[in-house]
């Protein structure tokens, strides 16, 4: 006479296999994935330079602080459970990769992050998205003028430049966004906040450049405030 538990094992080995598929498919939370790809995201970047080999010197010492599979999983810089939480869970200095080790080489402080060249005013920009989700919340800012691209990226570095709610992106989706004015080489950093069905974020890091040299750092914000324009 066979066991309950051998009854369950017989049972499950049964399962049609189409059962068997929802089963697996359940299993696993689902999960948006994306990130900016113009201007192009470090990690979008390193992924086009090719994780084995890549071509400028920061993606090369990004592949060494790391490995190369962060820029295999480049649509992944995120936190399942961010739920709008971005600057209590992420601390400063790690905002480039979300605060976790696998994509650390993207928080490297350096000054020769491959940048696209942008003016102040109207920007185009776009955000790649292998897997859309609607029902998303993007927030996009700049990093304020006289920031130090040498040292680490914190929170308080950051000027608000524009939130899209209720998004329903596409693989590509385009918005356009007005560029304040700065010198030198800075960060755009995006939020994508997914609303409905999950708590996920994503985090982007893109490196442009408006000529010159950067300013004189100023003095930063206290936490909690808002930095100048």
């Amino acid at each position: 006479m066979r066991s309950p538990r051998t009854k369950a094992v017989v049972a499950a080995v049964t399962l049609p296999t189409a059962s068997v598929a929802v089963l697996v498919a359940s299993a696993g939370p689902a999960a948006a994935h994306g990130t900016m790809s113009d201007p192009p995201s470090r990690v979008y970047v390193c992924k086009n330079e090719g994780p084995e080999n890549p071509k400028s010197e920061a993606c090369k010492a990004a592949v060494a602080a790391a490995g190369t599979q962060a820029f295999y999983d480049w649509n992944e810089v995120s936190l399942l459970d961010a739920g709008g939480r971005h600057r209590e869970i992420i601390p400063d200095g790690q905002l480039c990769g979300a605060g976790r080790a696998k994509y650390r080489g993207l928080n490297l402080q350096r000054t020769d992050w491959p940048a696209r060249r942008v003016s102040p005013g109207p920007l185009t920009i776009t955000y790649h998205a292998t897997a859309p989700h609607s029902n998303s919340n993007f927030e996009f800012y700049i990093t304020r003028a006289g920031w130090d691209p040498s040292q680490p990226l914190r929170w308080s570095d950051l000027v608000h430049l524009r939130t899209f709610n209720g998004q329903n992106p596409t693989t590509f989706t385009k918005w356009t966004i007005d560029i304040p004015q700065r010198t030198g080489r800075h960060v755009v950093y995006s939020i994508w906040q997914r609303v409905v069905g999950s708590a996920e974020a994503f985090y982007t890091c893109s490196d442009v450049d408006f000529g010159g040299t950067s300013q004189a750092a100023a003095t930063p914000p206290a936490d909690g405030q808002s930095p100048p324009r």
